[in-house]
């Protein structure tokens, strides 16, 4: 089994990017949108190590802006949380950014409605469908997988804490991990919203490194 990626979402403040950006996750998360409580609202990023990838995270905002955040902040990827159509990805293919389309999960999510978006996007993100575009804190029946008849990459998020480490150890071992690109984590690991609890996420990481989850 190829190893599995970290995606470590809402960062939120300078020196707390610096302490986790320590431990070389794969991606670091910056969310872009206005509602959210862990917005990224710095001016800059602290310099990070090359190998950790940017990903801006948004929802239905314009093009215009992702293109503003792209070039302020050197993102390597984009996240689309919202209702983003087909044409809306693929006129962001021009921006030379991975692009990872988001959908909120629940059992009686129909998966047919990805077609329509395979040629437009990098990876799939399944997320529990909730409230709020993400950040709820909960996770989805990964089950309801089994209906992902496609060969696109996906991160699996939503409510993926140190408490689901049996639960992912069974996801790994399964024909449902099969297309599992990472494993994106975000509200289960703060002390308050943007701010990530160090000693935990290297705690998670390296069950993670060492496939001992």
């Amino acid at each position: 089994m190829n190893k599995i990626k970290l995606k470590i979402c809402g960062m939120k403040y300078s020196d707390n990017i610096q302490e986790i950006a320590a431990l070389k996750p794969d991606y670091l998360g910056l969310i872009f949108w206005e509602k959210s409580s862990r917005k990224f609202d710095l001016k800059e990023l602290p310099k990070l190590d090359s190998n950790i990838k940017k990903v801006g995270v948004f929802v239905d905002a314009s093009i215009e802006e992702i293109q503003n955040k792209i070039k302020t902040f050197q993102l390597d990827l984009i996240q689309l949380h919202g209702k983003e159509s087909v044409d809306y990805c693929a006129n962001l293919k021009n921006e030379n950014v991975e692009i990872i389309k988001a959908f909120s999960i629940n059992n009686d999510f129909d998966f047919s409605r990805l077609k329509t978006y395979e040629n437009v996007v990098d990876h799939f993100l399944f997320d529990t469908k909730g409230k709020l575009p993400g950040g709820n804190g909960t996770t989805f029946d990964w089950h309801v997988l089994e209906n992902y008849n496609l060969q696109k990459p996906f991160f699996l998020s939503g409510g993926i804490g140190l408490t689901e480490i049996d639960k992912i150890q069974e996801f790994l071992d399964s024909d449902l991990s099969k297309y599992c690109y990472a494993i994106d984590v975000n509200s289960r690991f703060e002390t308050a919203p943007g701010l990530k609890n160090k000693n935990e996420l290297e705690k998670f990481k390296k069950l993670l490194d060492e496939n001992k989850l």
